[in-house]
């Protein structure tokens, strides 16, 4: 009989599982699990089944062939060892390590889970894997008070002694990622542990590899697909105490990253929004269904309970904070769409708005004039904007 497995085959007699598994104790065996792992239609599901089956990586490697006829398939070959050996090649190029499910490096809470990934690329700061982690994520087209909720909360939940999760996206991941820099913060890559997406956040991502942690399940150099931000997003949750959504809307991969978190055992906390604004919806939505709705870092701590462990270890590198690049509105193709995108029905501080713009004021009023006019804003008492109702 065959299984599926997520694309994933095997026979009937591959089922049993060991998981968890005894580490690799050579170079030659992580050469092996990095093989079986990278073998054309083994998932993470089916590398447990195999090992179980056949009591290591190198036995299960030698009888995919057959398994591979069994299903229909002829000349299947697996990954090869010089692939393997060359992937193991650019992670130490790059200053990367390798955790095995089973190490003491390996994130403890990762591991707890039935998917937990076998093998996962981590560059920077691995002693930020034995501290206490939150999740924050939300919108990538966040509004400005989710930008600055997502900042507050990395900023406080940091200096409380969290190390803050986030998926390097545009918009709440990444002002919760600059907030928590100082304090500690790990970025999980859909793709490769060297591929930044999106590319706008290259200097973020070379801040955090310097000052944080990033961690990636693909193989080194692959270029994020569509199927793998799922993926990514229950490694966000897995490592994390409890996941906090910001914004987000009620179909988004943010609401994705909370359903994987309630499945893992992990809490579920939620910034409550305007009605009116789509990106609130789902917040909305998880706080009708029983998520500890959350005003700023207390609500979480207080959920959650103290922080057990020690802050920042000493081995963190530390480099001279920098500025973000401030940019021109006059290269931006299309400023008004820009300042819609920012503004949401809640009131919001016109300066506050032209500092997240990273504008100057001239700049800014002229087309908030000019949106005024047309109906799409509403300025309020208190030098207070919103979008029209």
């Amino acid at each position: 009989m065959i299984l599926q497995d997520g694309g994933a085959w095997m026979t009937e007699a591959t089922t049993s599982s060991t998981h968890p598994l005894l580490p690799p104790t050579s170079e030659d065996d992580r050469l092996d699990w990095l093989r079986l792992l990278r073998s054309r239609r083994v998932g993470v599901s089916t590398f447990y089944r195999l090992m179980g089956a056949h009591g290591s990586a190198r036995a299960a490697l030698a009888a995919l062939p057959a398994i591979a006829r069994e299903a229909g398939i002829t000349s299947y070959t697996p990954c090869s060892l010089q692939d393997a050996k060359e992937e193991y090649r650019r992670g130490q190029a790059l200053g990367a390590r390798l955790l095995c499910l089973g190490e003491a490096a390996y994130p403890a809470a990762l591991a707890e889970l039935a998917d937990a990934p076998p093998l996962i690329w981590a560059r920077g700061a691995h002693a930020l894997l034995a501290r206490p982690m939150i999740a924050l994520v939300g919108a990538r087209n966040a509004s400005s008070l989710g930008t600055r909720m997502a900042r507050a909360l990395a900023r406080d939940l940091g200096e409380a002694g969290f190390v803050v999760v986030s998926g390097m996206a545009r918009g709440v991941d990444t002002a919760a990622h600059l907030a928590a820099l100082e304090a500690g913060t790990i970025a999980v890559f859909a793709g490769g542990v060297d591929v930044i997406y999106p590319s706008e956040n290259t200097q973020l991502a070379e801040d955090i590899r310097a000052r944080g942690l990033i961690l990636a399940e693909q193989p080194v150099g692959a270029t994020p697909q569509a199927r793998n931000f799922p993926q990514r997003n229950r490694i966000i949750s897995g490592l994390s105490r409890a996941v906090v959504v910001v914004e987000a809307a009620p179909r988004s991969g943010s609401l994705i990253t909370a359903r994987n978190a309630l499945d893992q055992g992990r809490d579920v906390l939620a910034v409550p929004g305007h009605p009116f604004d789509a990106r609130a919806g789902g917040c909305n939505m998880l706080i009708r269904d029983g998520a500890r709705l959350v005003r700023n870092a207390a609500d979480v701590i207080e959920a959650l309970g103290p922080v057990e462990t020690a802050p920042v270890q000493p081995d963190l590198p530390l480099m001279p904070e920098k500025s973000a690049p401030r940019r021109s509105l006059r290269e931006t193709a299309d400023l008004h769409s820009e300042i819609l995108t920012r503004l949401a029905p809640s009131p919001v501080a016109e300066d506050q708005l032209i500092r997240d713009l990273k504008g100057s004021t001239r700049e800014v009023a002229a087309q908030l004039t000019d949106l005024e006019l047309t109906g799409k804003i509403t300025r309020h008492p208190g030098g207070l904007i919103s979008l029209a109702s």
